[in-house]
């Protein structure tokens, strides 16, 4: 048997992979490890490289184009490019996805209108392609444009590549464990285990390399990302049972992550016999299933949406997961970026603050902050 005891602990303060914000447009980008800026103004252009030959480009166009057809035929005859495109929604706004065929390089494009309140909207192109015969370099062309948040309302929504490929479909009702009635869409849970495996394939890519770190955190990003929208019914529904948002002191706070916690012990512990071992919170939160970093994300994402700050830590070398929180009072903490937050074990059924003793050196643990 575990010994659980109350420990604090120190996690040395994380360089966070940078992303790419545009303070002027609004767009937030999240490229794989390695892209460096290599040319643009800073302000409309921008030219990244990245790994094996990789090429990453973004353009915004303001009152350039009248509509978003013109912009893709002026892309396509200036490129000689001979792929195809297609239009869609994405979140309301207007959206183009293009295969680039040009010069010996291949890739894919990303078009959308930017928010705006001017008549004619700004226009994002984003093209990430590279040597046409190296096959391997899609799946960072993907990755990079799936990254890619035209606006603060996408923070939190699938990304733009994943939603072409999987539109997330009509509601459908689910019961949670407890008899809790909920709704996801018919496409998610799907959606959401494809882009698992995919950003695992990235993650591997970094695994002996200096940028393992920040490659882990932006794994665990790009799925809270993704999840957050897929599961805001069932989560919403949960917040509700165990009592509604908790705004009031570090007590109320607590109690109300130890039954979100008490909740997510009570899953069938199942691993996912995939490459990335993790099961995709849609599936986590409807059939109660899940091992540590998929009831730890979980968990998160349920203190998040009853206002409680929360974050989890990862460990490759304990090969576990735990989720923590920014709460006051006794228990195990671990210190991130000058934050003491609160551990919490998802996979044993042990209080909130208490902490294995087997796996509590803070020097194999990673700290992942989503916001």
């Amino acid at each position: 048997m575990k010994r659980y005891f109350l420990l604090l602990l120190l996690l040395p303060a994380l360089a966070f992979s940078e992303s790419l914000f545009s303070p002027t447009w609004g767009f937030l980008i999240d490229l794989p490890e390695g892209y460096e800026y290599t040319d643009g103004n800073d302000r409309d252009r921008y030219s990244f490289s990245g790994p094996g030959g990789s090429m990453f480009d973004i353009v915004v166009y303001n009152g350039v184009y009248k509509t978003m057809k013109e912009l893709i035929d002026d892309v396509n005859r200036r490129l000689r490019n001979s792929g195809e495109f297609d239009f869609y929604d994405y979140n309301g706004r207007q959206a183009a996805i293009l295969k680039l065929n040009f010069n010996n390089f291949s890739g894919w494009g990303f078009c959308v209108e930017l928010s705006s309140s001017a008549a004619a909207k700004p226009m994002f192109l984003a093209l990430a392609y590279g040597p046409a015969d190296m096959e391997e370099l899609e799946l960072f062309h993907v990755s990079a444009l799936d990254s890619i948040c035209p606006s603060r309302e996408e923070r939190y929504y699938p990304g733009p590549i994943i939603e072409y490929s999987y539109p997330r479909g009509e509601n459908r009702p689910v019961t949670l464990k407890g008899g809790i009635s909920a709704a996801v869409r018919e496409n998610d849970e799907e959606a959401a285990q494809v882009l698992v495996e995919r950003e695992f394939m990235i993650l591997k890519n970094y695994i002996d390399t200096p940028y393992w770190k920040e490659a882990w955190l932006r794994y665990y990003r790009f799925v809270y990302r993704d999840s957050w929208i897929r599961i805001a019914g069932p989560v919403s529904a949960l917040v509700n049972n165990l009592g509604g948002k908790s705004t009031g002191s570090d007590e109320t706070k607590r109690a109300f992550a130890q039954k979100a916690l008490t909740f997510v012990q009570g899953f069938n512990y199942e691993r996912n016999l995939t490459e990335s071992d993790f099961i995709n919170l849609v599936t986590a939160v409807v059939k109660g299933i899940g091992d540590c970093d998929s009831r730890a994300m979980l968990w998160a994402i349920i203190l998040a949406q009853a206002d409680i700050h929360s974050a989890i830590m990862v460990s490759p070398y304990y090969n576990h997961a735990m989720g923590l929180a920014e709460i006051g009072g006794i228990g195990a903490r671990f210190t991130i970026n000058g934050i003491g937050w609160l551990v919490a074990e998802t996979t044993d059924k042990v209080d909130i603050g208490l902490i294995g003793q087997d796996v509590s050196d803070p020097r194999y643990w990673i700290g992942v902050i989503f916001n």
